[in-house]
């Protein structure tokens, strides 16, 4: 490939980081033990249980989620050559060659929400782009990506 004009990595944006995630489970743990306690105390045994599968499935919930964070999508532009590579987040890499004389960059816009999809198109291959990203997000980097796909045609 050669010298890139454009290049950039677009990331899901998690707002938790696992620390945050940590004292989250561990508030929560703490409020359902003394939710429990009492119930336990009672007789009432099995809402202790239901209040330990919810800490499990809080838990499991914002594995996944981390889990997702992972994927990613990277673009490289030169004037030759854009690549497209998306990995998921099992790490599984899908790439996409355009020639960028021939590609373009089509918005799906809607008229109270703003900027909804954007895609790579070339002929009849079409890939989109920029899914992860919040709407704002996606139009400042859809600008920034139609600039430098003009530079790249001059």
């Amino acid at each position: 490939m050669d010298t890139p004009i454009f290049a950039a990595t677009l990331q899901p944006h998690r707002s938790l980081s696992p620390f945050g995630l940590s004292l989250l489970l561990g508030f929560v743990g703490v409020v359902g033990l003394a939710v429990s306690i009492p119930f336990y105390l009672m007789g009432a045994w099995p809402i202790a249980g239901f209040m330990g599968l919810d800490v499990a499935l809080i838990y499991f919930a914002f594995r996944y989620n981390n889990a997702e964070a992972r994927a990613y999508e990277q673009v490289f532009l030169s004037r030759i050559e854009l690549l497209f590579r998306s990995v998921n987040w099992r790490g599984i890499i899908r790439e996409a060659r355009f020639n960028p004389h021939w590609t373009r960059l089509e918005k799906e816009e809607h008229p109270e929400f703003g900027l909804e999809k954007l895609s790579i198109v070339q002929g009849r291959a079409k890939v989109e782009i920029g899914a992860c990203l919040g709407r704002e997000e996606r139009a400042d980097f859809a600008e920034a990506f139609q600039r430098a796909l003009l530079e790249s045609k001059r």
